[in-house]
């Protein structure tokens, strides 16, 4: 699994409190690993949520669903996460043996391993998304070979509209998705026949904006624009697996090692590692890729995150 989890002082960015983001979550924990938390319970002090809310995440008012990882693995000494993205620095990277040797391994939207075993692992640990973001992944990369996200693993939904309680709320009744966008939509198509609630979990919005806020307040904030603005999929996955994996203060290493994300050399990548031809990366309004870029060159700097640059070095 590369490095051993060690002792010892680590330094820490500026900013940065691992674990930081349980204080959000339900009950009075101490912050630290199992963060971030998941989305409210509607017995918790939120009761004027909306009534998709409530009938959404009552179906996950369990005490596993509270935390991102089991008791079991919190309660292990130490946690190593593998954090993949797609992007193109990937294809031909031949890491995919270094990120299986992971404890837990994350992924994010059009996650394709088959084929790119080599270059990016096989193993899941968590799928992360929005409805959204997934569905708009199965209509591009269909043909890359995007079939349905990963199966025999966990999901994490990131919660930016309502289609995403609805979509839950399916999932956990074994019922089709009764209105919105995605009326008639049987969940079983993007999960499998195994909908148990233990394999679902729903990031608190809380953490959500802290995230934006506290470390990735892009300028798009000040401009007109500034209601589509939210920090990538991406970058909401490998900052939560930080606060997850990352949380203990003795430590040497970095717990937490991302592939697959943008780094200064983009250019000379395509947008994804399965593109079967050269496609540049693209930049849109409703994220902002360069600050998220100069995150994880701050957090890599600061000791915090190891981060596969490719041929750039790491």
């Amino acid at each position: 699994m590369g490095e051993p989890c060690a002792k010892g002082w680590a330094p820490q960015a500026p900013g940065l409190r691992p674990g930081g983001c349980c204080a959000m979550g339900r009950g009075r924990g101490t912050p630290g690993r199992g963060a971030p938390p998941a989305a409210p319970s509607p017995n918790s002090p939120s009761r004027g949520c909306p009534p998709v809310l409530k009938a959404s995440l009552s179906l996950l008012n369990t005490s596993a669903s509270g935390l991102l990882v089991d008791s079991r693995q919190a309660a292990a000494p130490c946690v190593r996460c593998a954090v993949v993205g797609n992007g193109g620095i990937l294809n031909g990277s031949r890491v995919g043996a270094a990120i299986d040797a992971h404890h837990l391994v994350f992924r994010v939207n059009g996650a394709i391993t088959a084929g790119f075993e080599g270059d990016v692992g096989n193993r899941t640990s968590f799928y992360v998304f929005s409805t959204n973001a997934m569905v708009n992944a199965l209509g591009s990369y269909a043909a890359d070979g995007f079939k349905h996200p990963p199966r025999s693993t966990r999901y994490v939904f990131l919660p930016d509209h309502d289609r995403d309680y609805l979509l839950l709320r399916a999932a956990l009744t074994r019922q089709r998705v009764d209105r919105g966008r995605d009326k008639g939509v049987w969940p079983q198509d993007f999960f499998g026949e195994d909908l148990r609630a233990d394999k679902f979990r729903m990031l608190h919005p809380d953490f959500i904006r802290y995230l934006r806020n506290r470390f990735l307040r892009s300028d798009i904030l000040a401009t007109p624009l500034w209601p589509l603005y939210r920090p990538s999929t991406g970058a909401v996955m490998l900052l939560a697996a930080i606060h997850t994996c990352d949380e203990r203060a003795q430590r040497r290493v970095p717990q937490v090692s991302a592939f697959g994300f943008m780094t200064p050399g983009y250019r000379a990548y395509s947008d994804h590692y399965f593109d079967r031809r050269h496609k540049e990366v693209q930049f849109f309004v409703n994220h902002d890729l360069k600050l998220e870029m100069q995150l994880w060159q701050r957090l890599q700097r600061s000791g915090l995150l190891r981060l596969y640059t490719g041929t750039e070095g790491t």
